[in-house]
């Protein structure tokens, strides 16, 4: 197979490269060159970028497929698929679970539950604004390639590499152990899915030829927000206390933190039996602490500060 992977050397796109190149995959790299220039050397690299409409590199050769992780607004997937044209097989976009409504939302819902309406007259990208875009990006690839479009959308994905620190930050903070603020209910559920589970799901769809749209979410076993807390601290050798704090003056999406508990209880029957595979989260955890500890912990810029946790804990 020939894939052609838009955006293959940060988080998510470097996993689906690195398990393409493990299933004897000739995988093509289209972007700018300025993010993992060190990375597969081995592999082409095709330049071009974006966000200033530069596709030329790609409006010539032929791949059986093409990956897109790097599409977040419809210019992006429109202008992509135009100078592809016909000489791709399939095209499988990477999208997201924000595209879904959360009013109404049931435990345990499918791909068919309702997605939010399109946005095509912005290209801001906000918490507002990420999920109907992608809405609108997901229905592009639908009307260009119809059964030879796949849908990937991923929950929070968490592993080495990842650029939002969101699943990092309870690593992080566990390891530390003792009392640990939680400005949540310790009993919300969460779902996050191995960036490596999700690139292996990719690479089964495209193997298979699958079309339609599939939720990567995880982990194996369902987990509560403090269960993971917990998880967490017992890979890094750490006790802890999971304490409820006060919510009030959080920022928008606080790591793993969650309104509507039913968003983090979708089903991945659709993916599994696609073939995701299903890494259990102390493996997941262990590796997301090693990565971490050997880069140096930087700051994460997500969570509390140490002042501003013991302020939530004491009270003053």
């Amino acid at each position: 197979m020939r894939l052609l992977v838009l955006g293959g050397t940060s988080f998510v796109g470097h996993g689906i490269v690195e398990a393409a190149l493990g299933s004897d995959i000739d995988v093509t790299l289209f972007g700018r060159g300025r993010t993992g220039a060190d990375l597969f050397p081995q592999l082409v690299r095709l330049r071009g970028d974006r966000d200033s409409d530069d596709y030329d590199s790609i409006r010539a050769g032929s791949w059986d497929a093409v990956v897109d992780v790097s599409g977040y607004v419809p210019r992006h997937v429109d202008q992509a698929m135009q100078a592809l044209d016909d000489r791709v097989g399939r095209y499988l976009f990477i999208s997201s679970h924000a595209v879904y409504e959360t009013a109404g939302l049931d435990c345990g819902a499918t791909e068919d539950a309702a997605r939010r309406r399109p946005l095509r007259d912005t290209e801001k990208i906000d918490a507002n604004t990420y999920g109907p875009l992608k809405v609108a990006c997901e229905d592009a690839v639908w009307r260009r390639y119809g059964t030879r479009a796949t849908i990937v959308r991923p929950g929070k994905v968490a592993g080495p590499r990842d650029p939002s620190g969101a699943f990092t930050y309870w690593v992080r903070r566990a390891a530390r152990g003792g009392r640990v603020a939680v400005p949540a209910d310790p009993r919300q559920p969460v779902q996050v899915i191995d960036v490596r589970d999700l690139a292996h799901l990719v690479v089964h769809l495209l193997q298979d030829d699958r079309s339609g749209a599939f939720q990567a979410v995880g982990p194996s076993v369902p987990i509560t927000l403090g269960g993971l807390i917990e998880v967490c601290a017992g890979v890094a050798g750490a006790e802890v206390e999971v304490v409820r704090v006060a919510a009030d003056g959080l920022p928008p999406l606080f790591p793993l933190v969650r309104p509507h508990w039913a968003t983090q209880q979708r089903s991945a029957a659709r993916a599994l039996k696609a073939g995701m595979t299903a890494t259990p989260l102390e493996v997941t955890a262990t590796d997301v602490l090693a990565w971490d500890r050997r880069r140096g912990e930087p700051a994460l810029g997500t969570g509390f500060s140490c002042a501003e946790e013991r302020a939530r804990l004491t009270g003053r």
